[in-house]
C-alpha cells in the first residue's frame, strides 16, 4: 500500500505545482499594462494645453474690433471731463463758440431713472453766454462746436452738473443728468 500513497503524493504534488506557474506569467502581462497608462497622461496633457492657449489669442483679437465698431455705429464721443456728447442731427447753421450768445430749447432728465427735472420746448429760447459760467459747466463745455438746427444729446456727469449738493428738490446729489438740446440761434 505505502508505495501507491507515495506515487499518489507524487503525482498529485507535481502537476499542481507547474499549474501555478502560468499563473505566475500573468504577472509581467499587468507590468506592461501600466507603462500604457502612463503613455496616456503626458498625450492627454500636451494635447489640452496648448488648445486652451489657442483659444486666449482669439479671444484677445476680439475686443480691439468691438472697440473699432462703436465710433462707426454712433456718433458718441466723450469730451473732457467725461461729458459724453451724441450728435442725433448736425445743423447747418452758425457755430456755438466761446462767448457767444446761444438759444437753446433743451429737456433735462436724470440719468438714474429717466425722469424729467426741467424743459423748454417751446416759446423764446434758453439765452445764454457760451463758455461764461452762466449754465453748469456741462452745457459750457457741450454746447460748443454746435451749430443751429443741431441736435445733440448731452451726458454729463455730477462734477459738472449739480455735483454733490444737487439741485433740490429736483435733481439729487450726485446726478448724471441727460440733455437733449437743439441749437435754436447763435449771435
Amino acid at each position: 500500500k505505502t508505495p501507491k500513497s507515495e506515487k499518489k503524493q507524487e503525482n498529485g504534488k507535481s502537476p499542481k505545482q507547474e499549474v501555478k506557474t502560468p499563473k505566475e506569467g500573468k504577472t509581467p502581462k499587468q507590468d506592461t499594462k501600466t507603462p500604457k497608462q502612463e503613455g496616456k497622461t503626458p498625450k492627454d496633457k500636451d494635447a489640452k494645453t496648448p488648445k486652451q492657449e489657442a483659444k486666449t489669442p482669439k479671444q484677445e483679437a476680439k475686443t480691439p474690433k468691438d472697440d473699432s465698431k462703436t465710433p462707426g455705429k454712433t456718433p458718441k464721443r466723450t469730451i473732457k471731463g467725461g461729458i459724453q456728447i451724441e450728435d442725433m442731427k448736425v445743423g447747418s447753421g452758425p457755430e456755438c463758440t466761446p462767448g457767444s450768445s446761444v438759444g437753446m430749447y433743451y429737456e433735462g432728465r436724470l440719468k438714474s431713472n429717466n425722469k424729467k427735472f426741467d424743459g423748454l420746448q417751446s416759446g423764446a429760447p434758453f439765452k445764454f453766454k457760451l463758455g461764461k459760467g452762466q449754465v453748469i459747466k456741462g452745457w459750457d463745455l457741450g454746447v460748443m462746436g454746435m451749430k443751429v438746427g443741431g441736435k445733440r444729446r448731452l451726458t454729463i456727469p455730477p462734477k459738472l452738473a449739480y455735483g454733490e449738493s444737487g439741485a433740490p428738490p429736483d435733481i439729487p446729489p450726485n446726478s448724471t443728468l441727460v440733455f437733449d438740446i437743439e441749437c435754436k440761434f447763435v449771435k
